[in-house]
């Protein structure tokens, strides 16, 4: 039997995996969303052989959580790397190795993963973006650390997005590709949400092919 994991700074709820093993995706929700506003992924993407572990953002905002201040992001985008390298400390201890656990966000929430794993010393099965965009980007020669050219990225956003525009994200995503970051970036006529079919199939694929 796969024991949870017991993490004790940022709220969280595991759901196991059909079939019992050690892979995990670790979901990050968007700006006054929860960790509630995902319980629908593991059925959607049907991977039987994946655990979940979805996370609350630390700050309340309104009905659901932030990660960061909008129009002041730095302090929390610091607190929240610092709070998601906690996490990943706790999850290796409990036996829930990086090399197969798979970042996955959703606007603030792709926002963080990328802002983590651009820092983060060890191999992760993956980086799941969705509809986000990236921070601080003119420290990242000095603050990346190199196991990020050596990262799967997988970064998705939608051409009709009213609240991010693909133009801001898109330019973005060429700086870190200039960078040496070997990211998939896929484009989708949709708005600022989650495209239940083509957008889900392709990140059910590209998880799938994280273990050959």
């Amino acid at each position: 039997m796969i024991r949870p994991p017991e993490i004790t700074a940022l709220e969280h709820r595991f759901i196991p995996a059909a079939q019992p093993s050690r892979r995990l995706m670790v979901v990050l929700h968007g700006l006054g969303d929860s960790m509630a506003g995902f319980f629908w992924l593991p059925g959607t993407l049907a991977l039987p052989s994946m655990n979940y572990l979805l996370v609350n953002a630390p700050h309340p905002y309104f009905t659901g959580y932030s990660w960061y201040d909008i129009a002041d992001p730095e302090p929390g985008v610091l607190q929240g790397r610092g709070l998601l390298a906690d996490l990943f400390s706790e999850l290796e201890a409990q036996g829930w190795a990086a090399e197969d656990v798979v970042l996955f966000g959703f606007s603030q929430g792709c926002l963080m993963s990328i802002d983590f794993a651009l820092r983060f010393a060890k191999p992760l099965a993956g980086i799941v973006g969705v509809s986000g965009y990236a921070f601080g980007l003119e420290r990242l020669e000095s603050e990346m650390h190199p196991q990020a050219r050596a990262q799967s990225w997988l970064i998705t956003h939608g051409t009709q997005d009213e609240l991010l525009p693909v133009s801001r994200t898109r330019a973005q995503m060429e700086t870190l590709k200039a960078a040496g970051i070997p990211l998939a970036w896929h484009e989708f006529p949709k708005s600022h949400t989650i495209d239940p079919e083509d957008e889900l199939a392709l990140i059910r694929q590209w998880v799938e092919a994280r273990w050959p």
